[in-house]
């Protein structure tokens, strides 16, 4: 089994329900469930979406193999820096002095850079 397999089968059981009612939830088929949940399949990455949002846990937990607690501290640093870059002014770039919407477009790409090297870590 997955890290994966494992936390889905973890989050299911934890939520009380069977493959049967979480593929419904899912709008899967209750064989696809347990195939990922054994880890001889891996769910497309908006079934991985949808997954994270029903049960409430960060994308970047799902797929990685730190703990929960690890996954919401990396958040909290993540969170801080982006915080920062948005305080600072004259903020600059390769010696050019960064827009609001140049920093807001930075964020963007290293959260979705993020997930992208998670989702590769698989």
């Amino acid at each position: 089994m997955t890290i994966l397999g494992e936390r889905i089968r973890t989050l299911r059981r934890r939520s009380e329900m069977t493959q049967g009612e979480l593929a419904k939830r899912l709008e899967i088929s209750q064989s696809a469930v347990g195939m990922y949940e054994q880890g001889r399949r891996e769910p497309p990455y908006n079934l991985l979406i949808k997954i994270s949002k029903l049960f409430d846990v960060k994308l970047d937990w799902l797929l990685s193999d730190g703990t929960e607690q690890e996954s919401r501290e990396l958040d909290e640093m993540f969170e801080d820096f982006f915080k920062a870059m948005r305080q600072k002014r004259g903020l600059k770039f390769h010696g050019e002095l960064l827009s609001v919407d140049e920093i807001e477009s930075i964020i963007k790409g290293i959260k979705l850079g993020a997930e992208l090297a998670i989702k590769q870590n698989i």
